[in-house]
């Protein structure tokens, strides 16, 4: 498996590629509320492939000053089980990190939450969560200053 920041077209295609197969065909999102106002020039894609197969995503793009927030955290069922969305997830946080953001928030889906408690992540329950699909919680999570670049 291997582990990149999506910087091209082809990459981030990869990445929408699982979002569309592995979230928005189960749970029939139209493409209009998965490829949402969030995508494009300022959200940032982690991807990863196996051999050339994307297989597993996450977005993050800044939500202030100190925040970014990481969304769209996917898995292709086949991949499951095996802590891509782990590998994703701090594969963004440490990204995040050497751009200078302090936290990092997530809106993740009701009954999902302890996946991202076990990552250091608290519910924050006075700030409103957002989604147009799924009932969610707004977590958070303060970042430790960036590590030697893995990529």
């Amino acid at each position: 498996m291997k582990v990149i920041r999506a910087d091209s077209e082809a990459e981030r295609a990869g990445a929408y590629f699982v979002r569309i197969q592995a979230m928005a065909r189960t749970h029939h999102i139209p493409l209009g509320d998965e490829i949402d106002e969030h995508d494009g020039a300022d959200c940032h894609y982690i991807l990863v492939l196996d051999d050339i197969y994307p297989v597993a995503t996450c977005r993050w793009f800044a939500a202030g000053e100190e925040t970014a927030e990481i969304g769209r955290v996917v898995v292709l069922p086949d991949y499951r089980g095996q802590h891509l969305g782990e590998t994703v997830m701090r594969a963004a946080e440490q990204w995040i990190a050497e751009c200078g953001f302090r936290r990092a928030a997530v809106n993740s889906r009701i009954g999902v939450e302890p996946f991202y408690e076990k990552l250091g992540y608290c519910r924050v329950p006075e700030h409103p969560a957002h989604s147009t699909t799924f009932s969610c919680a707004y977590m958070e999570k303060a970042l430790d200053a960036p590590d030697a670049a893995v990529f």
